[in-house]
C-alpha cells in the first residue's frame, strides 16, 4: 500500500494546513479576480477576515451561472500567457464552462491523481487501460497524466471503437482500466457477443466515475471482470478527476485530497450547513490552484461527508457516493427520486440487463414517469420473445411494485429485447425529458 504523508497526518496538522492555504488562495483571487473582488465587497468581508476555516461561511458561493458569465477566461487568476492548458465542459445547455491551468496545476493535478491510483490500488508498473474520453474533456488527460506520475504503463485509448477496446485489453494484458462504468459495462457485453469472457482477461481494478453509479453497479462490474471497482470524484471546475477515490481496501467512501480542496456540505435550499453524516449539496475551495481558483464551488451533486478514520489508515475526510445531481432530481407529486435511487433496485432483479433509461412524460396535464428496461438473454428466450406473455407482464408487476415500495412512487415499466436500448461510449443518458413535444402536442 502506497501512501501519501498527509493522508495520513492528525486533523490538526492538516487543517492548519489548509488554513494557510485557504488565506492565501482569498488573498489571491481579491487582488487578481474582479469578479472575486465585487462579490467579497457585496458580502463585506475582506481576506484579513479570514481566520479560521470556519471564516470560509463569510464568503461568497460561486455557481455555474457564474462562470458561464465570465466566459471564457473572466474567472482567471493569471494572464493566459501563463497558462499551458484549457478544458472546457460540453456546453450541452448553453456556453461551456471554460477552465485553465498553469505547469503548477498540471504538476499539482498529476500528483492528485497519482495518489487517486494508489488509494485504488494501482502501483508502479500496472498497466492502466484509459477509456475516458480525451479532449476538453478533463477525464482522459487527468487520469493519463496522474497514471504516468505513478509510473504506470498508460495505453490512451480513449472511449468508442468497443472492438478495438476489447483487442487492446486482450493483447495488452492491462491491470487497470478507467472509464465511466456504463461504458465499461458495454466493453464486458460486446467482450460476450464475440465469445470472450471478461472474467478471463489481466484486469484486477477498475476506477470508475464521471457519471452517478450504484452500490449494485459496482457488483455487477466487479462481477462480469472479477476485478475490484472503485468510485474516483471529480469536476473540471474544480479540478477534474482526482478531487477524491475510493480506497481499495474498504469501498466505503471516497477520500478528498483536503491539502488542496476544502470540503462543505450545504443544504442547496436554505445554503447552510448540514451536519455530519447528513446528505446534502458539495461545495468546495480550491486551495493551490493558480490558474482558475474556485471560492465555495457550488458542485450541485448531493453526497454526506465524514470524518471517521478509515481501515486503510487514511485520516482525511472521506465522501459518500454521489447520489445525484441536484437538477436530476425527479420530483413526481410531491416525491423526490433520483435516478441512481431506481438504478440500485433495479439492478437486483435478475430478469433485467443493467442498461435502462427513464423518460419524464406528460399524462394529460400531469407529469409521470416511465422506465424502459431490457431483459436478459435467458429471460427473453425462456418467454419465446414475447414480451406480452404472461411471464412478462408478471415481470413488469413485480418491478412496479419493487419501485413503488422503495421509491414510494408510482413508475410505468415499458420492457424491451436484449440490446435494443442506446449505449454509451460516454456518460449515460439516463433520462430523457419528452415533456416539452407532448407538451406541444397538447396545444
Amino acid at each position: 500500500m502506497i501512501l501519501h504523508d498527509i493522508e495520513t497526518a492528525e486533523r490538526s496538522e492538516l487543517e492548519a494546513l489548509q488554513l494557510g492555504r485557504l488565506q492565501a488562495t482569498v488573498e489571491r483571487v481579491y487582488k487578481r479576480v474582479p469578479f472575486y473582488r465585487e462579490q467579497f465587497d457585496q458580502a463585506g468581508v475582506k481576506p484579513e477576515d479570514v481566520r479560521t476555516l470556519d471564516d470560509v461561511r463569510r464568503l461568497p458561493f460561486t455557481t455555474k451561472s457564474d462562470l458561464r458569465a465570465h466566459y471564457p477566461f473572466g474567472l482567471l487568476a493569471v494572464d493566459t500567457t501563463q497558462c499551458v492548458r484549457l478544458h472546457a465542459s460540453s456546453g450541452t445547455s448553453g456556453k461551456p464552462t471554460v477552465v485553465a491551468y498553469t505547469r503548477q496545476d498540471i504538476d499539482h493535478w498529476a500528483d492528485i491523481v497519482a495518489r487517486a491510483f494508489a488509494i485504488a490500488g494501482g502501483k508502479p508498473g500496472d498497466i492502466v487501460h484509459n477509456a475516458y474520453g480525451y479532449g476538453l474533456f478533463t477525464g482522459g488527460l487527468g487520469i493519463h497524466y496522474g497514471s504516468e506520475r505513478l509510473g504506470a504503463v498508460t495505453i490512451p485509448v480513449s472511449g468508442g471503437n468497443t472492438d478495438r477496446q476489447v483487442m487492446i485489453i486482450e493483447d495488452f494484458q492491462p491491470t487497470i482500466i478507467c472509464g465511466t462504468p456504463s461504458y465499461v459495462l458495454n466493453i464486458a457485453e460486446r467482450m460476450r457477443e464475440l465469445g470472450k469472457d471478461p472474467r478471463r482477461t489481466s484486469l484486477k481494478y477498475g476506477i470508475f466515475g464521471a457519471e452517478p453509479w450504484s452500490e449494485e453497479m459496482r457488483r455487477t462490474l466487479e462481477e462480469e471482470f472479477g476485478i475490484k471497482a472503485c468510485d474516483i470524484y471529480g469536476l473540471s471546475e474544480v479540478i477534474g478527476p482526482g478531487v477524491a477515490m475510493e480506497c481499495h481496501e474498504a469501498q466505503n467512501g471516497l477520500h478528498i485530497a483536503e491539502d488542496h480542496f476544502f470540503v462543505e456540505v450545504i443544504n442547496p435550499k436554505t445554503l447552510e450547513p448540514v451536519a455530519e453524516g447528513e446528505e446534502g449539496e458539495l461545495v468546495f475551495t480550491s486551495l493551490t490552484k493558480e490558474a482558475f481558483p474556485v471560492i465555495r464551488y457550488r458542485t450541485g451533486d448531493i453526497a454526506s461527508v465524514t470524518r471517521e478514520r478509515c481501515v486503510c489508515g487514511r485520516t482525511t475526510v472521506r465522501m459518500s457516493r454521489v447520489k445525484g445531481r441536484v437538477d436530476d432530481m425527479i420530483i413526481i407529486r410531491g416525491v423526490n427520486v433520483f435516478p441512481s435511487e431506481i438504478e440500485h433496485h433495479l439492478l437486483r432483479v435478475s430478469e433485467l440487463a443493467p442498461h435502462y433509461q427513464l423518460h419524464r412524460l406528460l399524462k394529460g396535464h400531469l407529469e409521470a414517469l416511465e422506465l424502459h428496461a431490457e431483459v436478459t438473454e435467458y429471460f427473453y428466450n425462456r418467454i419465446g420473445g414475447d414480451l406480452q406473455s404472461g411471464a412478462a407482464l408478471e415481470l413488469v408487476r413485480r418491478v412496479q411494485s419493487l419501485l413503488k415500495t422503495h421509491c414510494l412512487i408510482s413508475i410505468g415499466v415499458r420492457l424491451h429485447p436484449p440490446k435494443t436500448l442506446p449505449r454509451s461510449e460516454g456518460k449515460a443518458v439516463r433520462v430523457i425529458d419528452q415533456r416539452k413535444l407532448e407538451a406541444k402536442q397538447l396545444i
